[in-house]
C-alpha cells in the first residue's frame, strides 16, 4: 500500500483551520499505511498553531509543524521536502482557506499510478475576477518564458509521486514564492506525465486573504526575472 502525505501551508487561519483538519484528516486515516496530514504554520500571529496542537493530541496521523514566516511558496517547499525525506510515496498539496473540496481528491488517488503529477484545473472559480485575471496572465507569461502551455500552473490541489518530486526540488530556489508554478513548468519542460482534472474552487471560507493586488504585481515582477534564470537552467 502507498503512503500519502497531505501538505497544507497555513498562515493566520484560525477561522478555517479547525474545519480544514476535520475535512482532510479522514482521507489519511482511510488510506492508512503511515499516511499523514501535515499542516505547516508559517509563523502565524493568531491562534492557528495552538488550535493545530490541540487537535494533534487526539489525531495520531496529524502532524502540526511551525516555522518562521517565509511566505506561501517557501512553506509549500518546506512541506514537500519534509514529506519526501520522511518516506512518503505520494505527496498531495492543498491550501488552508477551505476553497478546495476533499471529496474530489479520490479521483486523483484512483489514477495515481498512471501519472507523475495530477493537477486540479479550477473551473467556474468563485474567488473573484481579479484572481482569474492573474491566472490567465500567468499562463501567458509562462508561455513567453518557457514555451509551455499549462492549463492551471498554480493550483493548490495536486497529487505527485514523491520519488519524481524529489528529483525536481533541487531546481527550485529556497524560499521561492511561486514554487508550485515552477514545479508545473519543470514537469512540462521535462516531458513528465501530467494530467489535469477539473475541480471545484469555492470562495475563501473564512478569514482575510493576505494577498492583495499590490503584492500580486510585486510578486509578478520578481517572477519574470526568476523565470528567465530558471529557463537557462532548463535549456
Amino acid at each position: 500500500m502507498d503512503k500519502l502525505y497531505i501538505v497544507i501551508p497555513a498562515y493566520n487561519e484560525e477561522e478555517n483551520i479547525e474545519a480544514v483538519i476535520k475535512e482532510w484528516y479522514p482521507i489519511v486515516e482511510r488510506i492508512g499505511n503511515g499516511s499523514r496530514l501535515v499542516i505547516i504554520d508559517d509563523g502565524s500571529k493568531d491562534s492557528t498553531y495552538s488550535i493545530m496542537k490541540n487537535y494533534a493530541d487526539d489525531l495520531e496521523a496529524f502532524e502540526p509543524l511551525t516555522k518562521p514566516n517565509g511566505g506561501h511558496g517557501a512553506t509549500v517547499l518546506y512541506g514537500y521536502k519534509y514529506a519526501v525525506d520522511i518516506g512518503a510515496d505520494y505527496v498531495f498539496q492543498t491550501d488552508s482557506d477551505g476553497q478546495t473540496v476533499p471529496e474530489e481528491f479520490w479521483q486523483f488517488w484512483e489514477d495515481r499510478d498512471n501519472w507523475d503529477m495530477i493537477i486540479g484545473q479550477r473551473k467556474g472559480r468563485q474567488d473573484g475576477l481579479s484572481r482569474v485575471l492573474v491566472t490567465k496572465t500567468l499562463k501567458f507569461v509562462l508561455w513567453l518564458s518557457f514555451r509551455v502551455r499549462l492549463k492551471d500552473a498554480n493550483t493548490p490541489f495536486r497529487l505527485m509521486k514523491a520519488d519524481v518530486l524529489k528529483e525536481q526540488l533541487g531546481l527550485i530556489p529556497d524560499g521561492y514564492n511561486l514554487s508550485n508554478v515552477l514545479i508545473s513548468v519543470i514537469y512540462a519542460r521535462k516531458g513528465l506525465k501530467v494530467r489535469y482534472i477539473p475541480i471545484t474552487f469555492r470562495p475563501r471560507q473564512g478569514g482575510v486573504n493576505s494577498i492583495n493586488m499590490k503584492r500580486i504585481f510585486k510578486i509578478g515582477r520578481q517572477a519574470v526575472r526568476d523565470f528567465k534564470k530558471l529557463n537557462q537552467v532548463l535549456e
